[in-house]
């Protein structure tokens, strides 16, 4: 068995209106589902993607309103990267962020610069054979726009506890102990941890709450069970109605999580009109009068662009 890669990421923003203006108003990304965390459904989880909802393009947030910046330390990812076609690519993103007074940094083949929330994230020049997962936005060129996840970045204090876990339990191919590459049939994606700082992290706005690897759907229950024989203290499945989970934490410490590839976002709305309206799960259905009423209305940055 072999991981597909990234599946998703999940992160937490003190603020959901300015998070839907960041990530789909300025990076274009498509808002594919605007639901409920369903360990807390008072408050949204936001799913951003490609124009069909991949895995692999899959950035998500848990809103927790007023919450204060975090800030990522040991056992925690301090970086995400996003997949770009070209150096003009950069060059038009230094431009777009640049006009709305994101500072950025420019390397060869890269670009790094926050989210307004202090987020570290980076843009790569990669070459793959890996399905370009784009999303659709006025502004942005096809040419220009993000292609999918490339990997994270983690903090550890000992990433060699982790070699043994990585590459014999997940499959995870590597290099060296702080590199490492998961790669199924179809994608891949690359875990790399950093010497963590002497601060001890923080969870709040801007920080990664976990990263979830890909499985295909009958695969899910061997990779638990792979898991347990590891004597890694996982969970049951989990039924996220979009897709089914388990989580657990790495060596390190990163809260890791498989999901599978499928159901997927049309579930229970079609493609064309993915993200539109609030989508909750079939247990949080009653709950619905209640939760639009308390929920913070979202603005529609892409058609707000696409109007002039």
């Amino acid at each position: 068995m072999k991981l597909e890669g990234i599946h998703h990421i999940t992160a937490i923003t003190a603020d959901a209106p300015g998070n839907v203006e960041f990530y789909a108003g300025t990076l274009g990304l498509r808002l594919v589902k605007k639901s409920v965390n369903q360990d807390d459904p008072t408050v949204y989880h936001l799913f951003y993607a490609d124009e069909k909802g991949s895995p692999g393009s899959d950035l998500t947030f848990f809103e927790y309103p007023g919450v204060p910046e975090g800030r990522a330390g040991a056992g925690m990812v301090h970086r995400i990267v996003w997949r770009v076609g070209s150096e003009a690519a950069l060059d038009f993103w230094v431009d777009r962020l640049a006009a709305i007074d994101v500072a950025t940094r420019r390397a060869p083949g890269s670009l790094r610069f926050s989210d307004p929330e202090g987020l570290d994230l980076e843009f790569r020049v990669v070459g793959t054979k890996d399905e370009p997962l784009i999303a659709d936005h006025p502004e942005i060129p096809k040419e220009m726009a993000l292609l999918g996840f490339d990997g994270v970045r983690a903090y550890s204090f000992d990433p060699g506890a982790s070699a043994a876990f990585l590459g014999d339990t997940l499959g995870f191919s590597s290099s060296e102990d702080s590199s490492w590459i998961s790669r199924g049939e179809k994608r891949g994606s690359f875990y790399i941890y950093d010497q963590a700082p002497s601060r001890g992290g923080v969870a709040g706005a801007g920080t990664v709450h976990h990263v979830a690897w890909a499985s295909p759907m009958e695969e899910h229950e061997a990779w638990r069970e792979r898991l347990v024989a590891a004597g890694a203290n996982v969970t049951p499945i989990i039924d996220r109605f979009y897709f089914r989970s388990i989580y657990f934490r790495e060596p390190s410490g990163v809260l890791f999580e498989i999901a599978t590839i499928g159901p997927g976002f049309t579930a229970d709305e079609p493609l064309e009109s993915l993200g539109e309206g609030l989508s909750l799960p079939p247990d949080y259905e009653p709950l619905r009068d209640q939760l639009e009423e308390a929920l913070t209305p979202l603005p529609d940055p892409r058609a707000r662009a696409s109007t002039g």
